[in-house]
């Protein structure tokens, strides 16, 4: 399942490399040949959009090596590092078209005219960036990859931007108001940065070790209570690797239990979690006996989460 995961987070990846290096080459020539400034940016920006998906490869790649002495549980986090980096790209990318933008504006410069042509190569770019959104999203949310995710609101964002340019034609040779036009590109710029900053707060409760839907708790403690023999559990800590879960609880078990007994019955914990819960990477049960007081004030109980709410 892994395996298959990674091969499409990495081919997902290419698609969005090919895609961006063909929109990219053909919005530069053209914004060349037709004059406008506004679709050579354009261009520029999906150029550094290749970036950003070798950023996903690389990691994807990081991701697919086996766990090592350095690294017990894996590579799977290289995922949220890469997001991390990806809301930085796309953080930069808005705040470069809101200082452009306001630069402009302040220096109160003519805006260019786009030819027929630059019309039809944002159309274009329009077109083939909602289909790249479109596919990022649905991988991402198929593997629970907030990578592609991520990816996918960026191609959302240029989406934007080539609205922007668009209407910045419009503007400017319909209702002769240019300044209209970097308006826009400002209202985009900050909708860009909100985006970025959103994505970099999303991979914080991964590498803190939070979870986002404490519902998971409650299935968890179900799955443990259903199996004969396993009493209170308590101390659960969960723990997420990309879209995997490492889980460890403790459980209560008769105290004149043998020991190949108590294993036992820890091992069906094991085993009804992942019949409960998918995506799960590890489990580890610890045994008690039953009516053990503990001192350790962390990890989870029902008592515990009910208090919170």
């Amino acid at each position: 399942m892994d395996q298959e995961r990674n091969k499409q987070i990495r081919f997902a990846s290419w698609v969005g490399i090919i895609s961006n290096i063909l929109l990219a080459s053909l919005k530069i020539i053209i914004g060349f040949l037709a004059g406008s400034l506004a679709v050579i940016g354009d261009g520029i920006d999906s150029a550094t959009d290749v970036l950003t998906f070798f950023i996903t490869l690389i990691a994807a790649r990081i991701m697919n090596k086996p766990p090592n002495c350095k690294y017990p549980y894996g590579y799977n986090r290289a995922e949220a590092v890469a997001t991390k980096a990806l809301s930085f790209v796309i953080f930069f990318a808005g705040a470069q078209l809101f200082f452009s933008s306001l630069i402009h504006i302040i220096q109160n410069e003519p805006r260019e005219v786009p030819s027929e042509w630059a019309i039809y190569v944002i159309l274009i770019s329009f077109v083939g960036k909602a289909i790249l959104a479109w596919y990022q999203f649905a991988v991402g949310k198929k593997q629970e990859s907030k990578m592609l995710i991520a990816n996918g609101k960026n191609m959302r964002n240029d989406i934007l931007i080539s609205a922007s340019v668009l209407a910045g034609l419009i503007f400017t040779s319909i209702l002769k108001l240019p300044v209209l036009d970097l308006i826009t590109a400002m209202l985009v710029s900050l909708w860009i940065m909100k985006t970025a900053f959103g994505i970099f707060m999303e991979t914080n409760k991964e590498l803190m070790d939070g979870v986002e839907d404490t519902a998971i708790y409650y299935k968890i403690f179900d799955a443990v209570e259903s199996v004969n023999g396993a009493h209170n559990p308590h101390r659960l800590r969960l723990r997420k690797h990309a879209n995997l879960y490492v889980i460890a609880l403790d459980i209560e078990v008769d105290a004149n239990m043998s020991i190949k007994d108590g294993h036992q019955i820890a091992k069906n914990v094991e085993i009804r979690i992942r019949e409960y819960l998918d995506n799960v990477y590890d489990v580890m049960v610890h045994t008690e006996p039953l009516g053990n007081i503990e001192r350790e004030q962390y990890g989870l109980s029902r008592e515990i989460i009910d208090n919170e709410k």
